[in-house]
């Protein structure tokens, strides 16, 4: 990261030199999302290919919204950013995306066609029915939402449903992402059983759901679950369950793999499962926004990061899963030791029966049973106040008691040091 800082701010200094942006790409990025190394590149092989310099600015953000007002309201001139699938697709819907421009790039080198996975294609198709998404972005990285589980006192039949997370054999040791589409959509899938298994509504339908009565529902459940909860958290819950302080997570796929390698070295035995009533699936991706100036730099830079050997790579370094179909991205995740599963929906039919990590790749079955996530639009502050509400107004009773502790500590020593302060004065 410092590497990127330094390289940053000579890339600004030299872009403060120069009015030629053809030869400028700015890149704006999620923190930590990326190999450092392939950046410069990246410059090489674009001049190699093209016969033009590049240079790149690389940025980064760590809130998809931050991102966005800068390109919304700021009109800032990045030329690439990668935000998450439900931001793409606000983005999409209010014009702020141009297409990729595939026109200078040879079909020989064409990495974002040759290896887009068919699933990937499939479920970009669905972002929106009057636009096809795979004109205007390419998935980067790629997970589920499940359950991140201690297997020394969870049991996997425990951790197989949502309703874990209102079991009160967990309660003060149960971790939730402070992400409220990553929450609401599980907890909406758990409650809509009955609706999904008689077939009058769908997991697609449920993600466009913003109805009173549904946010109404998700919120009384979520006030059964909280007084149970240790904590609403940004990035401490994986972290919590490697030091056995919790013992239940609402969390991604790409911080499971990372929890559980962790506790590997410690002695602890985490497991990750999607929950048996189905989930959701993530994406974040590659995106040229409307206020963009070298949409042609753009494009080779998304398709660079989509050839293999670089997909791999990154996959590496930030712990996250690649969403590449290549056969190559697939050969680097082999693991004799794991038991086969069907992955022909994300890499073809040769990978009907391959072995690999199950929290990365999720088996046919269970990909079967998730839904991609949509934007809300004009209802989204209707699940922001929702989320509000379970989290703030109506605070956890193990949240009170940090809070109240907080609060005495820092009493007891505001008391304290005004008597260190007397002290000091009767001397």
């Amino acid at each position: 990261m410092r590497k990127i800082l330094c390289f940053a701010v000579l890339t600004f200094i030299f872009l403060s030199c120069t009015d030629n942006r053809e030869q400028i790409l700015k890149v704006y990025n999620w923190s930590d999302y990326i190999d450092e190394s392939v950046i410069p590149e990246f410059e090489a092989w674009y001049e190699a290919h093209t016969g033009s310099p590049i240079q790149v600015v690389y940025q980064t953000f760590d809130v998809n919204e931050t991102m966005l007002s800068k390109i919304e309201k700021g009109h800032e001139d990045y030329d690439v950013v990668c935000p998450s699938d439900y931001i793409i697709e606000r983005m999409l819907n209010n014009g702020l995306l141009l297409p990729l421009g595939f026109s200078s790039i040879p079909d020989s080198i064409n990495y974002i066609a040759l290896n887009r996975s068919p699933y990937i294609q499939g479920v970009f198709d669905e972002i929106n029915p009057n636009i096809n998404a795979n004109d205007y972005s390419v998935a980067y990285m790629w997970g589920t939402t499940g359950i991140i589980y201690n297997t020394a006192h969870v049991t996997a039949e425990e951790a197989a449903t949502w309703d874990i997370i209102r079991n009160p054999k967990f309660a003060g040791r149960i971790l939730i992402k402070d992400a409220p589409r990553d929450v609401y959509g599980p907890v909406l899938i758990y409650l809509k059983q009955k609706e999904l298994k008689e077939g009058s509504v769908t997991l697609q339908e449920l993600m466009h759901d913003a109805s009173d009565a549904s946010i109404a529902a998700v919120e009384n459940y979520l006030n059964q679950v909280k007084d149970g909860v240790l904590g609403w958290e940004a990035d401490f819950g994986k972290d919590q369950m490697t030091k056995e302080r919790g013992v239940v997570s609402l969390n991604w796929s790409g911080d499971a793999v990372w929890a559980i390698d962790e506790a590997a070295e410690v002695g602890v035995t985490l497991d990750y499962v999607v929950p048996e009533e189905g989930s959701t699936v993530w994406f974040d991706g590659w995106v040229i926004p409307k206020y963009a100036k070298n949409v042609e730099a753009a494009t080779w830079f998304i398709d660079f990061m989509c050839r293999p050997d670089i997909a791999i790579r990154n996959m590496e370094v930030t712990g996250y899963v690649s969403a590449s179909g290549s056969l190559e991205v697939l050969e680097s995740q082999i693991d004799e030791a794991r038991e086969p599963i069907d992955l022909s929906y994300f890499f073809g039919p040769e990978a009907d029966s391959v072995r690999v990590d199950p929290v990365l790749y999720p088996d046919r079955a269970v990909i079967e049973r998730c839904t991609l996530e949509h934007d809300w639009g004009d209802d989204t502050d209707k699940l922001l106040a929702m989320w509000s509400r379970v989290k703030g107004n109506n605070a956890s009773t193990s949240t009170m008691v940090v809070l109240l502790a907080a609060v005495a500590l820092l009493v007891v020593w505001m008391i304290s040091r005004r008597n260190r302060k007397n002290r000091r004065r009767r001397k």
